[in-house]
């Protein structure tokens, strides 16, 4: 029988954020940004989510008879510092319950320190549209270190560090709603920066401690490869989208060329003890002149069907394998942070876990020191700015009764992790038209 197993010291954890599945908080400005109408798409607000404050371990109990050995989520900022310098400890009491209980379960969690969300006091005064922001986020990940340092040995200072300026500040569509693409460039830099700092004071604090980013990447491919026009498309899209962060993180230097700059920031480079990568899909891509906003690119719909809305991207495991195969260079652990399929019925998500999974095992088979993959998400949730009308789980979450259901994609991860491997048995049950593409050159 045909089996694709994976190290026996592997991650196999899930992914979730603070503001995406606790309820409760009303002090940030995504919370903020929700009570304005036509904000989200199906209307609805984060409260109360999947009411995680008051039942995480119920679904940490899922977790591990799941077969999870590990979870990544998020502390947030806005409850442990409601207001500038004063700390809330029973929010830091609640957070050391929610990690007492994944190590009680003997799942190992990866903290992520800012996951999009602000607090309003520092929205008040500029957010991260100034360096003033840089201090203050520092001491919250120092104050968040010395309080759960003990319980913590996976750190992730910033989630998706091109998500919050381009979507907030050069699309729009995530707070604060502007649209100027120099500014997003700018804010960028200060995330970045942020970073590094996060990165050295957590050193300071917890030496043995590994410490990264979740970087999403998204694969891109010009729609036509004989077109100049659209391989430049692609290829600038693929810099900005992409490459900024990598090239900050490893050589400490901000490329805003787009600003007729480039900054050296000395800090920066080598601030990363692992490379966390976040990777859903790919677009092709083809130049647009009339979209500055988006670097002159047009993302087009995938060349064969797909069971997602195309705008949504296209689902191509390849490039998973692409990018981990890129990412081997720089020699240091690799954990695929966050990796899902925005599928409402559930019908593909499983062709999806198992084919990424594949690509995966092949990078790991070839040498890429791969330790781990959360999958996004544990539980269906509070997805930005579609609300609840996209759903990532592999829990269904009832959010007028909070009753939980774990989906057939669910029994599949969990088959999964509790065996350590991909089997022939597996692919034929979820999904045997994959067999093929699973199991290539085997």
């Amino acid at each position: 029988m045909k089996t694709l197993s994976f190290p026996h010291d592997f991650l196999w954890g899930t992914a979730t954020s603070a503001h995406q599945v606790e309820g409760g908080n009303h002090n940030n400005d995504w919370w903020a940004w929700e009570q304005t109408p036509g904000h989200i798409k199906d209307g609805s607000c984060s409260d109360p989510a999947c009411d995680w404050w008051n039942r995480a371990e119920e679904d940490f109990d899922r977790a591990r008879q799941m077969g999870q050995n590990a979870h990544r989520l998020s502390v947030e900022w806005s409850r442990i510092e409601p207001r500038e310098g004063h700390w809330s400890g029973e929010a830091i009491a609640r957070y050391r319950q929610m990690l007492t209980a994944l190590r009680e379960r003997g799942i190992e969690p990866m903290v992520t320190l800012h996951h999009f969300t602000n607090p309003l006091w520092l929205v008040e005064k500029g957010g991260w549209e100034t360096e003033e922001a840089i201090p203050p986020f520092v001491r919250y990940v120092e104050r968040v270190v010395q309080e759960l340092g003990d319980l913590v040995s996976l750190w992730c200072t910033i989630n998706e560090p091109t998500v919050v300026p381009f979507m907030g500040y050069s699309i729009g569509d995530f707070p604060p709603g502007k649209r100027d693409t120099r500014l997003a460039f700018k804010v960028l830099g200060h995330l970045l920066k942020a970073h590094a700092a996060a990165y050295h004071a957590i050193h300071r604090l917890q030496p043995q401690a590994q410490v990264g980013v979740a970087h999403n990447m998204r694969a891109m491919d010009p729609a036509n490869p004989r077109s100049p026009l659209d391989r430049w498309a692609a290829s600038f899209r693929d810099r900005m989208g992409n490459r900024l962060v990598e090239w900050a993180l490893t050589e400490g230097m901000l490329r805003f060329f787009p600003l007729g700059r480039t900054e050296r920031v000395p800090e920066l480079a080598g601030s990363f003890d692992y490379w966390g990568l976040n990777y859903y899909n790919r677009d092709r891509v083809a130049f647009d002149i009339s979209r500055p906003g988006q670097f002159f690119c047009r993302a087009l719909p995938a060349e064969h069907p797909q069971p997602v809305p195309w705008w949504w991207g296209e689902i191509h495991p390849q490039s998973l394998y692409r990018f981990l195969k890129e990412l081997a260079r720089y020699g240091k652990p690799i954990y695929i942070t966050e990796n899902g399929a925005l599928d409402n019925t559930d019908e593909y998500r499983p062709r999806y876990i198992l084919t990424h999974l594949a690509a995966v095992h092949r990078a790991i088979a070839e040498g890429v020191p791969v330790k781990g993959y959360f999958h996004w998400s544990l539980v269906d949730n509070f997805e930005w700015a579609d609300g609840y009308s996209a759903r990532f789980g592999l829990i269904h979450v009832d959010f007028e009764t909070q009753k939980r259901t774990i989906k057939r994609s669910g029994e599949l991860y969990r088959e999964i992790c509790l065996a350590g491997a991909i089997t022939e048995d597996m692919v034929e049950r979820y999904a045997p038209e994959a067999r093929d593409e699973i199991f290539q050159g085997l």
